[in-house]
């Protein structure tokens, strides 16, 4: 009898590791509203796939989300809705291959947004930031020195428990194989997304992505670019977000609120004409985006309105691919928010391949920032011969780092703390920045 039963354990042991075998990366959690989470997981053949989760604390009412079948044409990636929620609750959960358990050795969690409106204060939150993630592939790379490294980034992200973090473009780099066919896309996401430091912080951060040229298409690409449509499925494939494509259904822009905060993720690349094309009006973002953008920050009552761009905002050097080169773009946008007195806007990007706070002054206007966050992973840069005039002292970081933004205090009263890290989890500078400095004077 002893025989059979520890046969029996074997053949379920064998079962469970070949399904663990299938596991290629993930699983991810993506968006988090009060009532559904979306998450992420990708595998090495076509299976069948769902996430078991349960209230922290009460594994006993285990729910289920519906059983996805990953395809070839999909990169074998699924997306695994999780509509069993309820507010202000922190979930376990699991991941089943062709109903076999799959163990991860780092804990799997998420959470649904806190019902804190008409209750209490907002909550204390905190959230991650970085561009420009470059992973070694030697078949593919360029000669000469890797370009790609410190991988360790990732896992020093994790330690700081944010509750999610924004992408803000570079988030892959297709090489020349890549960008002509959805295979070399599918390839080169499935590359990036498997790397073996990543993936804890896949499992229990939420995550959220804007693009910028290189995980759109080749180097500085525009909205020419033959393939964008493909590139724009191969985002929506492996980012789990929660809209894409507004106002008119194109590209990556779209926005979700966490707590009091509400966060507009923009497109450089879609709309944008080619950067050396004299022959039009040059644009990045297009006059429909960015009216889209003024309307949506008027509405907005969220105490911060932080705007995502793959691009530099306000950095008036003009040396490489910023906003400041397509100047009726800039004046056009600094004019519509300054006319429609939109308060508490702020400016993230990436791109740059280091780190720079940019502050613009304005007589009758608060301060505009936008925080530049990059790289990760990928060559870092000192822009010694670029005169960033608008560059707040002590915030030049040119070397892989990443941001740990908290969003603290009482309703009315917020506080926005900025943190730089370097690779190795040490703090590079520190800045406050509050509610009510970004608001307008009563006259």
């Amino acid at each position: 009898m002893r025989f059979f039963l520890l046969f029996f354990c074997h053949l379920i042991c064998i079962a469970t590791y070949g399904q663990q075998r299938l596991l290629q990366s993930g699983p991810m959690v993506g968006y988090s509203e009060m009532r559904e989470v979306m998450l992420w997981v990708q595998t090495k053949q076509a299976a069948e796939v769902k996430i078991g989760y349960w209230e922290k604390g009460k594994p006993n009412q285990k729910k289920f989300t519906a059983t996805k079948t990953t395809l070839a044409s999909e990169g074998y990636a699924a997306h695994l809705l999780a509509d069993q929620v309820v507010p202000s609750k922190t979930y376990d959960y699991e991941l089943y291959i062709n109903d076999q358990l799959i163990q991860r050795d780092y804990p799997l969690s998420f959470q649904s947004q806190a019902l804190w409106q008409w209750r209490t204060d907002p909550p204390t939150f905190r959230f991650a930031l970085g561009s420009c993630a470059y992973v070694n592939d030697s078949l593919y790379d360029r000669p000469g020195k890797s370009y790609g490294g410190d991988y360790q980034i990732f896992k020093a992200i994790h330690q700081r428990t944010p509750d999610f973090k924004i992408w803000l473009g570079d988030n892959v780099y297709y090489r020349e194989p890549d960008w002509g066919t959805r295979t070399g896309m599918i390839y080169r996401n499935t590359h990036t997304r498997s790397l073996e430091e990543l993936q804890p912080l896949l499992g229990n951060v939420h995550h959220y992505a804007i693009w910028d040229d290189h995980d759109f298409g080749p180097n500085d690409a525009d909205g020419s670019f033959v393939h964008k449509e493909m590139a724009l499925d191969m985002f929506k494939l492996f980012w789990a977000n929660l809209n894409y494509g507004a106002p008119e259904g194109e590209g990556v822009t779209g926005t979700f609120v966490w707590g009091d905060v509400q966060f507009f993720l923009l497109d450089d690349r879609y709309f944008r004409t080619a950067n050396r094309n004299e022959a039009v009006t040059p644009q990045m973002m297009g006059k429909t985006q960015i009216d889209w953008l003024v309307n949506a920050l008027a509405y907005s009552k969220a105490s911060f309105k932080v705007v995502a761009l793959g691009n530099q905002v306000l950095n008036p050097a003009g040396k490489y691919e910023g906003l400041i080169n397509f100047k009726e773009e800039y004046d056009y946008l600094l004019q519509q928010i300054t006319k429609a007195q939109i308060e508490g806007v702020l400016f993230i990007s990436g791109d740059r391949h280091h780190t720079e706070l940019t502050a613009l002054m304005q007589a009758d206007f608060y301060p505009l920032y936008d925080l530049t966050v990059s790289p990760l992973t990928s060559g870092a840069g000192n822009p010694k011969n670029e005169n960033n005039t608008l560059r707040v002292a002590n915030t030049l970081v040119a070397e892989r780092n990443f941001a740990i933004v908290e969003v603290s205090g009482k309703l009315g009263e917020r506080i926005l703390t900025i943190q730089i890290y370097d690779k190795n989890n040490q703090l590079k500078w520190s800045k406050q920045i509050s509610q009510q400095s970004l608001q307008l004077k009563k006259k």
